[in-house]
């Protein structure tokens, strides 16, 4: 399972990164007369509802899917976890007015915020970055800071500080180095999210605006086909699932392996 995972994950990595370089041809050209088409030689995913390669617009999506949702899911864990460790080991007023902060955003439902910001805002690939990443910045912020309250009260850490060290010190060179393996494996739970999570805004119009598209807008504007079976349709749901259910296996093996290991 952790070859799999790792095998599908580098694989849509290195398709986000390459992919528009390998397309047979221009996301947008119309390349069929025939739209809809079945599996062939010439299209190896069929041709969508205005006769253009699937395989080229699945490969230019996995840019926006891959590159938006990583980037979003950069900044939640990472504004999570220096949110996180200050929290944990300065404490007092600076753990409470933060903690309260993100219990403020936590109590907002993620995908309502998501359309209001989105709506108001526009659809651009800035905007649903920042949007994606604002929106689980909580959830990364509660983990990263239970774990770090746990470091903070071991025995080494007060050595640290007893021996006149700056919170800073203890932050980078104390908790960081403890923590950083499970905050890792919810990088790649926000990732998954995030994944789900934009797709979605995609399949209701409000994500990756056309000429571009991602996965979830494929599968949008390729419903008529969905009674025909169309690859059109298939193909980009298959790549949101394999992706998704990739990153989760190689989440799974890691935490697995890591527990082992403490066992």
């Amino acid at each position: 399972t952790a070859l799999l995972g790792l095998a599908l994950t580098l694989f849509w990595v290195v398709m986000a990164i390459a992919g528009p370089l390998i397309a047979p041809h221009d996301a947008g050209a119309i390349v069929d007369d025939d739209v809809f088409s079945p599996i062939s030689a010439a299209f190896p995913l069929g041709t969508d509802y205005l006769g253009r390669d699937m395989l080229s617009r699945v490969l230019w999506g996995a840019r926006y899917t891959v590159g938006v949702a990583l980037a979003a899911a950069i900044i939640a864990s990472g504004t999570g976890l220096l949110l996180g460790m200050a929290a944990a080991a300065w404490g007092g007023w600076v753990d409470n007015a933060i903690s309260r902060s993100m219990d403020t955003l936590v109590a907002i439902p993620s995908k309502m915020f998501a359309l209001v910001v989105v709506a108001a805002l526009g659809s651009s690939v800035p905007v649903l970055v920042l949007t994606a990443g604002i929106i689980y910045i909580s959830g990364a912020y509660r983990i990263a800071r239970s774990l770090a309250v746990g470091v903070n009260a071991l025995d080494f850490v007060r050595v640290a500080r007893a021996r006149g060290e700056g919170t800073f010190f203890v932050i980078r060179e104390e908790i960081l180095p403890n923590i950083i393996g499970p905050v890792l494996a919810d990088f790649g739970l926000r990732f998954v999210f995030i994944v789900l999570l934009l797709s979605g805004l995609s399949f209701l119009g409000l994500g990756v605006q056309p000429p571009n598209a991602d996965w979830g807008s494929l599968v949008r504007e390729n419903l008529s086909g969905l009674h025909e079976g169309a690859p059109a349709v298939l193909m980009p749901a298959l790549a949101i699932a394999t992706l998704t259910i990739g990153v989760n296996l190689l989440i799974d093996s890691l935490s697995g392996r890591r527990s082992g290991g403490h066992g």
